[in-house]
């Protein structure tokens, strides 16, 4: 069984650009993508940041 390796990418400015890019970036370089985690205000509706996971198998 071959070993998983993850990838986490913290963006503080969310916006459709900022998680386009990294998107495009990470799965230009063969990851692919596991999950988007938003961290919210209380205070707004958008997020004040966001956890972008990647996974890869090794081997």
């Amino acid at each position: 069984m071959q070993p998983i390796n993850y990838k986490v990418i913290e963006l503080t400015t969310v916006t459709d650009e900022s998680l386009e890019e990294v998107l495009n970036q990470w799965s230009g370089e063969g990851w692919q993508l596991e999950s988007i985690q938003f961290a919210m205000r209380e205070s707004s509706r958008r997020p004040a940041m966001a956890f972008v996971i990647f996974i890869r198998n090794e081997g």
